[in-house]
């Protein structure tokens, strides 16, 4: 099982620890791609400060965060499920699952990035602030950027079995599985059951939540129709929509009472 996600806005500071090795990510294919935003984006936040706050679309409040992508050359690197926080990541808790669910975790989980192309939770990143959304001076529009390299480096990474995608529409723009990946991919949806509405916080939270309960019962679904399964096993109501096509992915709208 493969599942993508996307990152966090808020991120946990660098630390001390030794600096950003970019030969030593995860998805060696994407290096060169990774190379070419990481150059742009520190000689962009070096130079002009207020030119790199309006290609990120950061507020005054948050010009700090110009300094620290000036620095991630140098910067301590930590794992990148300890840099990514916010309401997903704190649901998920990596910190607190067993040797067990992380060792699930290192292999299954795949966080994108608009920095990184994509990176496993143990992969050793810098804080940074920027989003797929950003439209660097000299690359143009991450999206773009990413979608030649992803093309070639994730049908591999997802191997032969189910693909569960959790990323927002940014970040899902980066790569969109097609043919036979397609076909055992599941994409969610967290619906409040009495309105049917998608709400932001219990989204992000559910969707965290999910991931835990799979990574903590030791889940190992072969497709997205054992994965329907597997979700009710876990005590989540689920409703399954089969592609209506080859080449087409699965959705899946997991029915939530609370929000919280």
């Amino acid at each position: 099982m493969l599942v993508l996600l996307p990152p966090s806005e808020g991120k946990a500071s660098s630390g001390r620890g030794a600096p950003l090795k970019l030969e030593s990510l995860s998805l060696p294919g994407l290096t060169e791609a990774r190379e070419a935003v990481l150059d742009e984006l520190v000689e962009l936040c070096v130079g002009d400060e207020d030119k790199a706050r309006e290609v990120l679309g950061l507020s005054e409040g948050l010009r700090g965060e110009v300094a620290k992508n000036a620095e991630l050359r140098t910067a301590g690197a930590r794992p990148a499920g300890e840099i990514y926080t916010g309401v997903l990541y704190d649901a998920l808790d990596l910190a607190s699952l067993d040797t067990a669910g992380k060792r699930r975790a290192s292999r299954s989980l795949l966080v994108f990035s608009g920095l990184w192309g994509a990176v496993r939770v143990t992969d050793r990143i810098p804080s940074y602030r920027c989003s797929m959304g950003v439209r660097l001076p000299g690359l143009g529009a991450l999206g773009t950027h990413w979608r030649t390299p992803m093309a070639a480096a994730l049908p591999e990474a997802a191997g032969g079995g189910l693909v569960l995608d959790l990323r927002s529409s940014a970040y899902a723009a980066a790569w969109k599985p097609k043919g036979e990946v397609a076909g055992r991919t599941a994409t969610v949806r967290v619906l409040h059951a009495p309105t049917r509405k998608v709400v932001s916080h219990f989204n992000k939270a559910t969707k965290g939540r999910i991931v835990r309960s799979l990574l903590s019962a030791g889940a190992a679904p072969k497709g997205p129709a054992e994965l329907v399964e597997a979700l009710r096993d876990l005590g989540y109501v689920v409703e399954a929509q089969a592609p209506a096509a080859a080449g087409k992915s699965w959705s899946l709208d997991v029915l939530v009472t609370e929000v919280h």
